[in-house]
C-alpha cells in the first residue's frame, strides 16, 4: 500500500485495508491505465474510483444509469469530503447550468452523468473544457447484448474512447460471464486493459431454496420473521407485486410496491422511502434495484423463478452489501417454468432463443441441485470452490436431508403410463391420490391398478414429487394450452429398478439457524445498536439523507461493540473517517456515553 492510497484509505474512508483487489484497481487507476472490473455487489466498487478522485488533480466521470440513485451517490460521495454533483434530467434547468459551469470551472471532484447525458452533442461540448481525470463506467454489462440487462444507449459509450483518446476508462460490472466479458472490452474498446476478475463468493450471504407451495403465506412468514430489518421481495408481474405488498400492509409490515406500471414520481417515492428506512421492505418486478447503494438489506426473497441465474446473481447480490450477515430465499415451483419459456418463444433469432433456454435451465439446475449451492453458483462463473461444505447454504448448513423416492416415483409413473400420456400434472395427482369424482369414473381411470395407492400423502407431496421428476428429466411436460406430462427415457429406469429418484425436503427436526450462521460475526450488544439505529435514522430524516449514508450497519455493530466515546476510539472503527467523524461523531460518542451511565446506573 502506497502512502496516499493508505493515508486516504484511513483517513477519509476510515478503513486500515483495502478489501481484496480494490488496491490493484485503485493503482492501475493511478497508473492511468484503463481496467475491467468484474466485482460482486458488496465488494467495495465505489470506493475503486472514490478514492483516485481523491488524489488525482481533474474531474472523474461517472457513467451510470441509475438517475434515481444519483443524489444517493453523490451524498455518499460528498460524505467522505469530495465535491461531488450530478447531471441528469432529474435536475431543473437552472442546476443543470450551476453544475455545468462548476464542471467546466475544475470545481468538482467527481460528476455522475447518465449515458443518455453523454450521448448528447451539447454535453460533449462541455466536456471539452473539463480536465478529465479518468472516466469510470457503472453497469458496464449493459453495453453486451449478450448480458442480462442490455441497454441500446450504453452503445454510444463506444465512442468514448475515441472523443478522449488520453482519458483512461474503468469498467465495472457485478456479474459478467466470460463471453460477456470479451463482448465490454471490444464494444468499449478498452486499450491493454487492467482486467480484474473478483471472486463472485459472497460468504456472507446465506443461501435457500425451498418448494413454492403457498406462495403468499411463505412469504409473510419469513418476513415477519426478519420483522424491522431490510428486505427486497422480487416477483414476476406487476399483479403479483400489488398483491404481495397489499398482503403483507394487511399483515402489519410497512411494506410498499415497486414496478414499472407505477408512474415515476411513485416509484421515485417509494424507492425513497426504502432507502431512508422509513419502510422495511419494497416488494418489486426486476425493474428495481439495479446498482442499488443501500447497504443494509438483510434479506432478498425471490417469490418467483428467476430467468437466469445472472439474473438471480445480480437482485440477491443487493443484500449484505455491508458485509454483515443476510438471508436469500428462493421460493421454487416448477409451474413458474412454462411462463418463462413463453417469452422466450418470443424471442425472434434463434441463437439468442437458444441462449436464453440454456440460461433458463442453467437456472433450474441451480433451485433443484443436490449439491452445495455455493459451488454450482460459482461454478456458473467458471470459478471453482474448493471447500467440500461452504456453510453458508440449506444443503452445506444441514437444513435439508436427501431422501429416497424412488418407490414413490414408480407409483406416479406408472399413473402416466397407465393413463396413456395424455394428461396433466393435476390429474395424474389426482388418480394416485383416488380422487373421487364423476370424471375419474367416466374415463375409467378408477379401475386401473394404481388409482388411490398415494392416498395416505397429501396432493402438494405428489405435486412437489412430479416437480422434481421434471427437474431431473424423468418426465417431461409438453407446450400449449393443455401441457400434458411424458415419460422420458430415464423413466423407464426408474420403474424398472435400475435408478433411484432422490428428493431434497427441509428436515423437521433440523436445529434454528441463526442469523450470524457460517459468517463469523461477532456479538455485540443489541440494546445500543437499536439505540444507534435509531439515531442514524433521525439524523439522516434531518439531513434529508439515506441512513446508510451517515454509518453502515457494519460500523454500528462495531460501535456496539467496542462502545467507543472519544474522538480517538471512534477513528479505529470501521468506516470512521476524519469526515464523517467531523460531521456525525458527537451525537454518536454522546449517545454511547448515556447508555454506559444508564446501564451502570441499573446495575
Amino acid at each position: 500500500m502506497t502512502g496516499d492510497t493508505g493515508r486516504v484509505l484511513k483517513q477519509v474512508f476510515g478503513f486500515d485495508s483495502f478489501r481484496p483487489n480494490q488496491e490493484e484497481i485503485v493503482q492501475a487507476i493511478l497508473d492511468r491505465r484503463d481496467a475491467f472490473v468484474v466485482m460482486p455487489t458488496g465488494g467495495g466498487k465505489s470506493l475503486c474510483y472514490q478514492l483516485p478522485a481523491h488524489i488525482m488533480s481533474g474531474t472523474c466521470m461517472v457513467i451510470s444509469p441509475l438517475i434515481s440513485l444519483m443524489k444517493d451517490q453523490v451524498d455518499a460521495a460528498t460524505a467522505t469530503g469530495l465535491r461531488a454533483a450530478y447531471l441528469n434530467s432529474a435536475l431543473s434547468s437552472s442546476d443543470r447550468v450551476a453544475v455545468q459551469r462548476a464542471l467546466m470551472q475544475g470545481e468538482l471532484d467527481l460528476i455522475y452523468v447518465s449515458p443518455e447525458r453523454f450521448a448528447m452533442e451539447e454535453f460533449i461540448d462541455v466536456l471539452a473544457h473539463v480536465d478529465l481525470a479518468f472516466t469510470a463506467i457503472d453497469e458496464a454489462h449493459c453495453i453486451s447484448e449478450w448480458g442480462h440487462d442490455f441497454r441500446p444507449d450504453y452503445l454510444n459509450l463506444a465512442t468514448l474512447t475515441k472523443r478522449f483518446p488520453d482519458v483512461p476508462v474503468a469498467a465495472f460490472t457485478a456479474t459478467a460471464t466470460h463471453r460477456v466479458q470479451e463482448d465490454i472490452v471490444t464494444r468499449l474498446g478498452l486499450r491493454s486493459p487492467h482486467v480484474v476478475r473478483a471472486s463472485f463468493n459472497r460468504p456472507n450471504l446465506f443461501y435457500k431454496v425451498v418448494p413454492k407451495q403457498k406462495g403468499l403465506k411463505q412469504i409473510l412468514r419469513f418476513v415477519k420473521d426478519h420483522a424491522g430489518e431490510s428486505g427486497i421481495v422480487y416477483r414476476t408481474t406487476r399483479n403479483s407485486v400489488e398483491e404481495t405488498a397489499a398482503m403483507l400492509e394487511q399483515a402489519g409490515v410497512k411494506a410498499l410496491p415497486y414496478h414499472a406500471g407505477l408512474d415515476a414520481g411513485t416509484r421515485a417515492a417509494n424507492q425513497d422511502a426504502f432507502n431512508r428506512d422509513e419502510v422495511d421492505v419494497i416488494v418489486a418486478t426486476i425493474a428495481f434495484g439495479m446498482g442499488i447503494d443501500k447497504s443494509n438489506v438483510r434479506y432478498v426473497l425471490h417469490g418467483d423463478l428467476p430467468k437466469n441465474i445472472e439474473s438471480y446473481y445480480q437482485e440477491t447480490g443487493r443484500a449484505g452489501r455491508d458485509g454483515e450477515p443476510a438471508q436469500l430465499l428462493l421460493l421454487f415451483g416448477y409451474a413458474d417454468i412454462p411462463k418463462i419459456r413463453f417469452f422466450i418463444d418470443q424471442i425472434p433469432d434463434a441463437d439468442e432463443q437458444r441462449h436464453a433456454l440454456k440460461c433458463l435451465n442453467d437456472m433450474v439446475g441451480l433451485a433443484t441441485v443436490h449439491a452445495c449451492r455455493r459451488k454450482v453458483l460459482l461454478g456458473y462463473f467458471g470459478e471453482s470452490y474448493p471447500e467440500p461444505n461452504c456453510g453458508g447454504c440449506d444443503i452445506c448448513a444441514g437444513e435439508v436431508e436427501r431422501v429416497d423416492a424412488t418407490r414413490d416415483a414408480q407409483m406416479i409413473l406408472s399413473a402416466i403410463a397407465r393413463t396413456g400420456e395424455r394428461f396433466g400434472m393435476m390429474h395424474v395427482v389426482d388418480v394416485v391420490t383416488g380422487a373421487d369424482t364423476e370424471r375419474m369414473r367416466q374415463l375409467g381411470h378408477d379401475r386401473i391398478k394404481t388409482y388411490g395407492v398415494g392416498k395416505d400423502r397429501e396432493k402438494r407431496y405428489w405435486r412437489f414429487l412430479l416437480d422434481n421428476l421434471l427437474a431431473q428429466g424423468v418426465v417431461e411436460q409438453t407446450e400449449g394450452k393443455y401441457p400434458v406430462v411424458q415419460l422420458q427415457p430415464p423413466a423407464r429406469e426408474v420403474l424398472f429398478g435400475d435408478r433411484q429418484v432422490h428428493v431434497l425436503r427441509t428436515r423437521k427436526s433440523a436445529p434454528k439457524r441463526k442469523k450470524s450462521a457460517a459468517t463469523g460475526v461477532e456479538a455485540y450488544d443489541e440494546a445500543l445498536f437499536d439505540e444507534l439505529r435509531a439515531l442514524r435514522r433521525r439524523l439522516a430524516a434531518a439531513r434529508r439523507l439515506p441512513p446508510y449514508v451517515i454509518f453502515s450497519d457494519r460500523t454500528l455493530h462495531e460501535m456496539a461493540r467496542r462502545y467507543p466515546v472519544t474522538p480517538a476510539q471512534m477513528l479505529r472503527i470501521t468506516g470512521v473517517g476524519d469526515a464523517k467523524l467531523e460531521r456525525y461523531g458527537k451525537p454518536f460518542m454522546e449517545a454511547i456515553a448515556e447508555f454506559q451511565k444508564e446501564g451502570a446506573a441499573q446495575a
